[in-house]
């Protein structure tokens, strides 16, 4: 169940920021698509190119247009989010400024040249006011469309009322699921109902309705917007007490005020991980601000632009996605060339390792297991089995090497979230799934790994990154290193289980972990 108290102090903050997107990226796309509109509809040589690139731009999913303008702008954050949400917003108000100006009277366009009115004065005093309604009704449908797409903007870093969605889905918190869409669903009724005051304003001539309903759209985006222009930059975190910052200025005074960004992967160990780093920076005084449900490749992306500071990466991940290597090589030397890589290549530094391994395993129920009477991957080649796995997986390198080594050519996937995973397998609905093998959920549904003898599989060690600029920052090195070999495989699984299964946040999670681990590992 999800803390009441801690959603609703998240949300003018998330609010404020998703109606910064939403609102940034309509008047963006409105400044763009409206003149365009007005030019298209005078010409249909610039119409089918104008509406054939919007309409290109609606068929690209928008998760994955959002994670193509991080990579196209070197960055994450706000920017990626905006220039993705104004792209998605030109369709509707485009092709409804066209049809509504192509829809006026010819003869009212006659009549208009008739009195001597210029082009300018015809377009402005009779075209677009007869087309008024037509275009608000494309602006609201933009609306609708921006609000709802924003949720989506957390992946690439930018926070929205998508935190509330991204982080319930996977620490299995449905009410935390339902909070973020019942607020995002809430704001997109919210305006466009108002636009639709707007709208009928317009089109029944009743300038009153209309100017106080501009008037209230406007104030709401103005109050909505408060949080993410108001700062109060206080010397220490909110979460930091005063005796704890005391300590901090005398223990570790050159961490006292700095900001740290810390990023987080979208599932729950990462979310765990995250918090508790942003513990210990925390009682070293300094303030901390954690990016989480990043993708793997964005969050490594944006750490070498030291658009982050510090997060947590697995060897085997930073093997294949970074290094591009297809083939593992033994634990010890598999941390020795990533982290010789990562500080030639990208100035990254891999401190070290936190002292356990999330790797992926084959894991299938008892029953499947009695009935394939071996206990190694091997076992699954000998049927056409269905194997369940994150999306993540079956685009890695590992896989294939798996399906040649084991005899698994024949496997079907099912790609799903991580969160389905495990009931997925237990009610029968895939015969295995790649476990991750920290997750508490291994041993409470009874599942069983299945031995990898021809290492098909790479190590998959837990190891801090710190950013280029964070790794120029001793004390920062300092307050971190006492988590390195301090956590242990089985203390990480119960951590996962108090939020995967008994319903802790990932704050009291790593509160737990933080008091198991001791100050000095």
């Amino acid at each position: 169940m999800m803390n009441l108290a801690d959603e609703w102090a998240r949300l003018p903050d998330l609010l404020g920021a998703h109606m910064l997107l939403t609102a940034a990226a309509l008047c963006a796309g409105a400044v763009i698509s409206l003149p365009l509109g007005v030019a298209c509809a005078r010409s249909s040589l610039l119409r089918g190119p104008a509406l054939g690139f919007a309409s290109v731009v609606q068929t690209i999913p928008a998760l994955a247009f959002l994670a193509l303008m991080v990579p196209l702008l070197g960055r994450i954050g706000f920017a990626p989010a905006f220039l993705a949400l104004m792209f998605y917003s030109m369709l509707p108000m485009l092709r409804n400024a066209i049809v509504g100006l192509e829809g006026v009277d010819p003869a009212v366009k006659e009549a208009a040249r008739a009195v001597g009115m210029t082009p300018y004065q015809a377009l402005f005093r009779v075209e677009l006011p007869l087309a008024a309604p037509t275009i608000l009704a494309g602006v609201r449908t933009a609306t609708v469309w921006v609000v709802g797409a924003a949720t989506l903007s957390t992946p690439v870093g930018a926070p929205s009322l998508g935190d509330y969605i991204f982080s319930g889905l996977q620490t299995r918190s449905w009410d935390t699921v339902l909070f973020g869409c019942v607020f995002s669903a809430g704001l997109a009724i919210v305006l466009d109902q108002l636009l639709r005051l707007v709208e009928t304003g317009v089109s029944m001539r009743k300038p009153r309705r209309a100017i106080a309903a501009s008037a209230a759209f406007i104030a709401l985006i103005l109050v909505a917007l408060l949080p993410a222009f108001v700062r109060f930059d206080a010397a220490i975190s909110p979460r930091t007490s005063g005796k704890t910052v005391e300590k901090a200025r005398n223990n570790a005074p050159g961490l006292t005020d700095s900001r740290i960004v810390i990023g987080a992967k979208s599932f729950t160990e990462q979310y765990i991980l995250s918090e508790l780093i942003a513990l210990r920076l925390e009682n070293a005084g300094a303030r901390t601000d954690v990016r989480g449900n990043l993708g793997s490749t964005v969050a490594f992306d944006a750490l070498a632009q030291s658009d982050i500071d510090v997060y947590v990466d697995y060897t085997g991940t930073l093997w294949a996605n970074i290094l591009k290597q297809e083939t593992p090589i033994p634990r010890d030397r598999m941390a020795v060339r990533t982290a010789g890589f990562l500080l030639d290549e990208y100035g990254v530094l891999q401190l070290g390792g936190l002292g356990f391994e999330n790797a992926y395993g084959f894991a299938v129920t008892q029953d499947t297991a009695a009935a394939l009477d071996a206990s190694t991957i091997g076992a699954l080649g000998l049927g056409r089995p269905q194997i369940g796995a994150d999306p993540e997986f079956f685009a890695r390198p590992e896989w294939p090497r798996t399906q040649q080594l084991y005899g698994l050519e024949n496997a079907r996937t099912r790609s799903m979230d991580s969160t389905f995973m495990y009931g997925a397998v237990r009610d029968g609905a895939v015969d295995a799934i790649t476990a991750y093998t920290t997750d508490g959920r291994v041993a409470a549904f009874d599942l069983v790994i299945l031995d990898d003898p021809r290492q098909a599989l790479p190590p998959y060690d837990a190891v801090l990154l710190l950013s280029p600029e964070a790794a120029d920052n001793p004390a920062l090195i300092t307050a971190l290193r006492p988590l390195l070999n301090a956590i242990s495989p089985e203390q990480m699984r119960q951590a996962n289980k108090r939020v995967d299964l008994d319903g802790a946040t990932p704050a009291e999670a790593a509160r737990w972990l933080d008091g198991e681990i001791g100050s000095g590992g």
